[in-house]
């Protein structure tokens, strides 16, 4: 699990008891979630809070940069408190694990391709997606 507070407001929102419990659900897995499965979690838990509300709060976590998304191979939106270093996200598409991964070569790549055209201030994203080990057992 990450450690970073839940008590940190977002920048440019107010904290509330919704919010923090949208941000705790996030703090209790490592692997990306969606916000169906994040309103789930807490319902089982007991929270009231409705879905339109998470995610009015993951949007905006997003946007503070607090929350990592990312769309899986079908689409559908992913959460995840990561870390706030620059990396990349290696996945299982079928039960969600998530591994950060740094990529030397992408990183050059990426400033090598954005020189040979003039452009500054660029940036990337890459999400890789496969089976990890377990998933892969279970299936065998």
């Amino acid at each position: 699990m990450n450690d970073q507070s839940v008590d940190r407001p977002t920048a440019g929102t107010r904290s509330t008891r919704q919010k923090r419990a949208v941000e705790a659900a996030l703090l209790a897995s490592d692997d990306f979630r969606t916000a169906q499965e994040i309103h789930d979690a807490l319902r089982r838990d007991g929270e009231s809070v409705g879905l339109a509300t998470v995610y009015r709060t993951l949007q905006a976590l997003t946007d503070a940069g607090e929350v990592d998304v990312v769309k899986t191979d079908g689409g559908e939106a992913v959460y995840r408190r990561c870390s706030t270093t620059h990396h990349h996200h290696l996945v299982c598409r079928h039960c969600g694990r998530t591994v950060e991964i740094e990529g030397p070569a992408v990183e050059r790549w990426a400033a090598s391709k954005a020189a040979e055209n003039d452009y500054v201030d660029v940036s990337h994203t890459i999400e890789l997606f496969g089976t990890c080990p377990e998933c892969r057992a279970a299936r065998a």
